[in-house]
This record gives C-alpha cells, structure tokens and sequence, in this order.
C-alpha cells in the first residue's frame, strides 16, 4: 500500500553550511556581549568608587548618571531596531558593543544584592536552560509562530507587572513574575532560535546583510538570555542578609 504522508523538503548540504555559519555568527555576537556585559558588571559592582557613581551611597538612590545607565540600552535597542537599515554593519556593530558595555553597568548592581556563588550558579543554571531551549529550537519541525505570538503577549504582561510592582514594591506580584519570566523567555529562546535558523536559510552568508542580521539576531538572543539569567536570580539568587 502506497503511503501518502507528506515529507517536507530537506535542506541542501550547502544550506545547511550556511544556516550553521549563520547561527555561529550569532552566537558568536551573543557570546562576546555577555563577556563585556559581564566583565562591566563585575567591574562597577565590586568597586566601591565605581558603583557610588550609579548610586548615592547617602540616600542609596540611583544618581543622575546611574538612570543614563538604566535607561541608555533601552534606547540603543531601539536605535539598532529602527534604524538598522540605515546604519552600516561596522556602526551596528559598534552601537551593538556600547548595548552591551552600558548593559553590563546598569547590571552592576546584582553584586550588591547576591552573593558571588549564587550569581556564578544561576548563570550556569541559565546557561543550561537557554542551551537546551536553543537546541530544541534548532532541532524540532513544528512551527513556533502561534508560540511566539502568545509569548509576546506574555511579554508585554511582564513589563506591564513590572512597572506597577516598582511603586507597589510587592514581593508576592514580584514572584509570580518571575515565574512568569522564566516561562515566557525560555520559550522566547526556542522561538528566536527557530527564527534565526529560517533567516540563516534564506541570507547571503558573507555579506553585510548576513552581519547585520546576525548582529540584530544576537540582540534578541541576548536579551533572552539576561532576563532568564535575572528571573532566575530573583527565585534562586536568595538575596545577601
């Protein structure tokens, strides 16, 4: 009996080349972010002099410049997002570079709050999660379209807690969106992965679209990362006495 399944096409050995040189890319975008990211992040939160310049250490209020810090890589995303056709791939790449040095600063203050140990095992724990995800992301055949749609809703639910929980300051509200958090990014991570490997079919590896593609590819990976990496620090981190 003739079967009538359908089997989609598979990917040529020349595309798959490109979808893998693609997705190194990427990873290798994200990877260095985190890096400087990380390094600034250390760097502002151990030292003393540094982290009095994000906060008045006399009213322990974020100074002129620490709200700079905190708001600057919202606006560079945007900057990157909406004006990524315009800009060369060396400016993305160096908008990019300052993204995740200012990041890392506005990071700084974790140090402060958790210990050293617990920062070092929620960021494997994440490490592990994000891996897992993005594998899943590469490897499974079902569309994570629908997926994403509901996630992005998820997402702006997140923001929207977060900015009521800032005056509420409730640590049950808090919590949950954590919870919600580590939720809604570890399926953000497949989905974006998912994505880049569609992209990674379609582009001209080589080119300066390819890199600014990769480029905006690793921003959105990133930014996975970090906020699984800090919804799991709020459940996990258990904060210094």
């Amino acid at each position: 009996m003739e079967q009538n399944s359908f089997n989609p096409p598979l990917i040529g050995s020349t595309d798959v080349a490109s979808v893998r040189t693609f997705l190194a890319n990427v990873f290798s975008y994200m990877a260095l972010a985190l890096v400087i990211s990380g390094v600034m992040a250390w760097w502002f939160g151990t030292d003393p002099a540094l982290f009095q310049l994000l906060f008045d250490p006399a009213t322990g209020r974020q100074t002129f410049l620490g709200w700079v810090v905190l708001l600057a890589p919202l606006g560079l995303v945007l900057l990157m997002g909406g004006l990524v056709q315009r800009m060369s791939g060396m400016a993305l790449l160096l908008t990019f570079l300052a993204f995740s040095t200012i990041m890392g600063i506005s990071l700084s203050y974790i140090f402060r709050i958790y210990a050293m140990s617990a920062i070092v095992n929620v960021f494997f724990l994440s490490a592990a999660v994000f891996g897992v995800m993005a594998v899943a992301g590469y490897t499974t055949r079902t569309d994570l379209t629908k997926l994403g749609s509901i996630l992005m809703i998820g997402l702006i639910g997140i923001v929207i807690a977060s900015l009521v929980n800032f005056w509420l300051e409730s640590s049950t509200l808090d919590y949950v969106v954590s919870i919600i958090g580590v939720v809604v990014f570890t399926g953000l991570t497949a989905y974006d992965v998912q994505k880049l490997k569609r992209m990674g079919e379609v582009v001209a590896t080589g080119t300066e679209a390819a890199q600014k593609m990769a480029l905006m590819g690793a921003l959105s990976l990133y930014l996975d990362f970090i906020n699984l990496f800090l919804m799991l620090l709020r459940l996990f981190g258990g904060r210094r006495d």
